[in-house]
């Protein structure tokens, strides 16, 4: 099929790595000091890759190429995550598997010392209730965050949420498409960047799958990114 997919002009390459490292889906790999796309069937043509490139060795083009092959950028992705140690269970719902976490104890927080500040900066949150052309989108940072993102991180709101304006959803419980509704909303405002936060389960990967075909189908250019966090509250894939 001929298909947007990436080019890398080895000539200007200076072997950095910055694509590579930008590569959500490991399309792109260092050989013999320069960056090389070694798995046409991983490059989903969004380009994340290319501002990393601090000698504009990267563009497009429109060629002959595989179909992306999102099965297999998803079974490459599992396969890392259990190098690094995340447990996924071979039946059932990894989502739905029961873990109790213990956490160190912390000491009790002094009354005359400051809360904390909520980061919301916008009301409704949830990707189904936030109109597509509310005036705070418009020239916005976007975090697209899974539901239980906010309790399993503890600093949520000053890491991900601050100077940020955040739409919250689950793909395994709601019944809508995102990828539509995010699609417009990012077509029809200025937003500067996306940043995708979702979970470490497997069911979580339909909100990271939803929000980038939204940009593909917007037909920007906006420089994005997808943070996992694990069950127990750590960044494992950043």
């Amino acid at each position: 099929m001929v298909r947007k997919i990436i080019k890398i002009d080895k000539n200007k390459c200076n072997g950095c790595g910055a694509c590579a490292a930008a590569c959500h889906e490991g399309a792109i790999e260092m050989i013999g000091g320069k960056a090389v796309l070694t798995r046409e069937d991983y490059c989903d043509g969004l380009g994340d890759c290319l501002p990393e490139c601090p000698v504009s060795a990267i563009s497009f083009e429109e060629r002959e190429a595989p179909a992306y092959d999102e099965a297999a950028v998803l079974s490459a992705r599992q396969k890392k995550m259990g190098e690094q140690g995340v447990k996924i269970p071979h039946a059932g719902c990894p989502g739905m598997q029961v873990r109790q976490m213990a956490h160190p104890k912390t000491e009790p927080v002094p009354s005359h010392r400051l809360a904390s500040v909520s980061q919301l900066g916008q009301w409704p949150c949830q990707i189904q209730l936030a109109p597509v052309n509310a005036p705070y989108l418009n020239g916005s940072k976007l975090l697209i965050a899974a539901d239980c993102t906010a309790y399993a991180y503890a600093n949520i709101h000053e890491d991900f949420m601050k100077g940020k304006i955040t739409l919250i959803g689950c793909p395994k419980l709601d019944s809508i498409d995102y990828r539509e509704k995010l699609a417009d909303i990012i077509r029809s405002n200025d937003i500067k960047s996306v940043t995708i936060l979702r979970m470490e389960v497997p069911c979580c990967c339909g909100l990271e799958i939803a929000a980038k075909k939204a940009l593909q189908e917007s037909g920007k250019f906006i420089p994005w990114q997808t943070v996992t966090v694990s069950i127990d509250g750590k960044i494992i894939d950043n």
